[in-house]
């Protein structure tokens, strides 16, 4: 069965993440990707190799699947030319540069769209296209800190912590999948595409919307996670084992008594400072030191199994390793095997979106650096003489 966006055409300028792994996305919804990348440099995440001796990298490869790659210098008067033929027929650009250099090339939205009105183009950034700071530049720690996920993120008296994932990157780059659909759904009401902004800032900013939506009422900031969530006054949170940590996620009223008898603490539910946990900090912190004193004493999968039966929410805090090895998360499509052009099989993420009748599909591998260059240019009407003179000239 055909993907979603299968016979959507796009155009993808993006480095490192934001922009790639939004097109990444929209390759493995059916989308016909092209991306482009500067000749004999390439994507920036091409050069973040996985260790010394491996020149492969796991960033450009995660973002970058299921793509067609060909190499062209938008600096450069013909190169620009190019990418203005082939926007002619394409649905959506991504790009992710500071603010206003598509439109220093002569490829902005305005530009491209007088060319071709249906065309949507999708812009990321890091501190957003208006402000003191719009001219920044930044990446994914940038996003992590000046969102304020950094400062929020690790226990009271700790410096602050960024997340061991480029989540403002993957949420920049969901946010412009988002935007890149709804522009696709008001083109068919219209006939004409629109631009799209999204930034790492705004993307934190989201992210983190009630915690903000708690300082703008209150005036207070929600405070540091501390193995938990600062806005969570209950049995929320990561506990040491004898042998690794477990997430609890809050104790249900039915299943309280199970959950005291499951710790062998019975007497705990007739103890009166339970009374006062959501209200007065140091009956939680009571609570929880003798929570954490409980789990301490036996090994994660007891109480894995302890808290199924009691009927209490949990999580094993896993390592990557165990995760990639989990029956559900590859039964669910979140890791896949997939084969590439040379019939090679590997394993990849998987898309986390499933559809039933136009199911989303990963790609195999990622380009390398200028792989497709002249079966598109072919494609779009150049013939191979001029192909040659693009590549003598450097603009491909």
């Amino acid at each position: 069965m055909a993907g979603p966006l299968v016979g959507i055409r796009v155009l993808e300028a993006g480095l490192l993440i934001q922009g790639p792994q939004a097109a990444a996305l929209l390759a493995d919804m059916g989308a016909d990707v092209v991306k482009v990348e500067l000749p004999g440099v390439g994507d920036h995440s091409r050069h973040i190799h996985v260790g010394p001796g491996d020149s492969r990298s796991a960033v450009f490869a995660a973002c970058n699947r299921g793509k067609r790659g060909i190499t062209l210098d938008l600096r450069h008067q013909q190169g620009a030319a190019v990418f203005k033929t082939l926007a002619r027929d394409a649905d959506v650009v991504i790009s992710n540069f500071k603010p206003g250099t598509m439109e220093g090339w002569g490829l902005g939205h305005e530009q491209l769209a007088a060319l071709n009105p249906r065309i949507v183009c999708a812009q990321g950034s890091t501190f957003g296209p208006l402000g003191p700071d719009a001219d920044r530049e930044g990446a994914d720690l940038a996003g992590q800190a000046a969102g304020g996920l950094a400062s929020g993120t690790g226990r009271d008296g700790d410096p602050p912590s960024p997340a061991g994932a480029f989540v403002a990157d993957h949420i920049g780059s969901l946010n412009m999948v988002a935007g890149i659909l709804a522009a696709l759904h008001a083109r068919a009401e219209t006939g004409r595409g629109q631009s799209i902004d999204v930034s790492l800032l705004g993307g934190q900013i989201w992210a983190q919307a009630t915690e903000y939506t708690h300082y703008l009422l209150t005036g207070r900031a929600a405070g540091r996670a501390n193995l938990g969530h600062p806005l969570i006054k209950a049995v929320y949170g990561l506990f040491e084992t004898a042998d690794g940590w477990i997430g609890i996620i809050g104790v249900p009223p039915q299943a309280r008594d199970a959950f005291f008898l499951a710790l062998d603490r019975p007497e705990l539910a007739l103890d009166e400072r339970l009374l006062g946990v959501a209200v007065h900090p140091d009956a939680l912190a009571w609570f929880r030191s003798e929570l954490e004193a409980v789990f301490r004493t036996r090994g994660t999968a007891h109480w894995c199994a302890a808290l199924q039966a009691a009927g209490v929410r949990y999580a094993q805090v896993r390592e990557h390793p165990e995760v990639a090895e989990d029956a559900g998360a590859w039964a669910n499509g979140y890791f896949a095997e997939a084969r590439d052009g040379a019939g090679t099989l590997g394993k990849v993420v998987g898309p986390p979106i499933r559809m039933s009748a136009t199911p989303l599909a990963p790609g195999a591998r990622a380009p390398e650096l200028g792989e497709h260059t002249d079966e598109v240019l072919r494609a779009a009407g150049y013939a191979d003489a001029e192909i040659a003179r693009l590549r003598a000239g450097g603009a491909i």
